[in-house]
């Protein structure tokens, strides 16, 4: 195991459960790890599995090496300022708050003409609630490579990870693989839906339709094709696939997609300015 790190979940929801399941025993022990959390039971939880727990912050956050705020968006200018008085030099900042751009923590986080500069902004998705998801990261001028690296051990609990430069980027995360669950659970109801109307039982349709789309992009990730030759070599000229593609064609699904992605980023940006510093 490497070196073990002190840890201070501010927020303990399924988010910052999962980052536990995959770190203690692991990466920290239990009693290594302090929750923040104003649920009573959510505390009582926590407990049962051997951390500290406080229901709002306090002294035992100027041990911890890293902050991990998951809390909502429109409590986090809050949550911040209460725990500002525990910040140390050396304290990590790790945020998953949507919305929340690296920079206005920073602001938040520091004094007037000063911002505290050692933040890394994530945007999980929710796969992660599984170890199966992905994480964007952008990091500011205060993070050094040590922190890198914890930060992306941190991460790394819940799936894969990917470094991105600024908070720009990370708006573009936000609307590719942080709303892109949506995007496919759509998909698989609409898919699930057309086979029952070609007579399949509900089962029998969810079935085809989740096995074919895990086979799916397991073989995208595995193969060294782009997925338009796999595409291509699924289709025969005057087959099945091709008559259903033709379909999708004519309904210009990709600029369909390529139009939904470019107002989930619209949107991300929009949010962002609310709290832009």
């Amino acid at each position: 195991m490497k070196e073990e790190f002190t840890l201070a979940l501010i927020g303990g929801g399924n988010m910052a459960g999962a980052l536990a399941s995959g770190l203690i025993g692991r990466r920290c022990a239990a009693d290594h790890v302090h929750v923040i959390d104003p649920v009573e039971a959510t505390r009582a939880h926590w407990q049962g599995m051997g951390t500290t727990v406080a229901a709002t912050p306090d002294a035992q956050l100027a041990a911890c090496r890293v902050w991990f705020f998951a809390v909502k968006p429109q409590v986090m200018a809050q949550v911040v300022q209460q725990c500002r008085p525990w910040l140390q030099a050396d304290t990590l900042v790790v945020s998953i708050a949507a919305g929340i751009p690296a920079q206005a923590l920073a602001q938040w986080l520091g004094t007037p003409g000063q911002p505290f500069s050692r933040v890394v902004r994530c945007m999980p998705n929710t796969p992660a609630l599984i170890a199966a998801g992905i994480t964007g990261m952008m990091a500011l001028g205060g993070v050094d490579q040590a922190d890198r690296e914890l930060a992306q051990d941190l991460l790394s609990a819940v799936g894969e990870v990917l470094w991105v430069a600024d908070d720009a980027a990370i708006d573009a995360v936000t609307a590719v693989s942080g709303s892109g669950p949506a995007y496919v659970f759509l998909f698989l109801e609409a898919l699930i839906q057309a086979g029952m109307q070609q007579g399949l039982s509900a089962d029998q349709a969810r079935k085809l339709a989740l096995a074919t789309f895990n086979g799916a992009t397991q073989l995208a990730g595995l193969s060294p094709d782009s997925p338009a030759i796999l595409r291509e070599r699924v289709t025969s000229k005057g087959g099945t696939t091709a008559a259903a593609l033709e379909v999708f064609m004519a309904h210009d699904q990709a600029k369909i997609i390529h139009q939904a992605v470019a107002a989930a980023t619209r949107r991300a940006r929009e949010l962002a300015g609310q709290y832009a510093p």
